[in-house]
């Protein structure tokens, strides 16, 4: 579908779960792995997100890209910053909502936050089991694993609605 310049795509869960599968307990070696200097959990995200996507956003400092650990934006390690991206994001790349967990799908993203309001991990979700919501996740290394089994104060999903491309592009 297109609309002011852009071509709405679907969302591929499919191959953003593959890619978490396959990735979850290794490391993509086209990236830079971030565990030993902050965590590589919403660096994983990004990947397993890009793979769902196929778009990447380079606007400087404010879009979603990877070129190198060098040359990316803060969204895509970055917990808050992937968050504001893909929440207030109207150009090229993934786009999405916060929805109650119950809402959430394979494919979609779940932050995990302090009770001081900050937020620190970005889990990917991969299936579900007896009603519980099943995460792939780097830094701690996991597949299949309970959200319930973290201990966070406080979550949030992200849903991903969509991804838009640049006509022409």
């Amino acid at each position: 579908m297109e609309e002011n310049g852009w071509i709405n795509l679907d969302y591929d869960r499919a191959a953003a779960l593959a890619y978490a599968k396959k990735w979850a307990y290794g490391r993509n070696p086209a990236y830079y792995d971030f565990s030993r200097i902050g965590g590589d959990c919403t660096n994983f995200a990004s990947q397993c997100l890009f793979a769902g996507a196929g778009v990447m956003n380079y606007t400087p400092v404010f879009g979603w890209f990877y070129r190198s650990a060098e040359d990316r934006t803060a969204s895509w390690t970055g917990v808050e910053y992937l968050y504001n991206f893909l929440t207030t994001n109207t150009e090229e790349g993934p786009y999405a909502e916060v929805v109650p967990l119950e809402k959430l799908e394979i494919g979609d993203l779940v932050q995990l936050g302090r009770a001081t309001g900050d937020f620190y991990h970005t889990p990917v979700v991969v299936g579900f089991k007896n009603g519980e919501i099943l995460v792939a996740a780097h830094s701690y290394d996991a597949y299949n694993r309970l959200l319930s089994s973290y201990n966070a104060a406080q979550t949030r999903g992200l849903h991903i609605l969509g991804v838009r491309k640049r006509k022409g592009s």
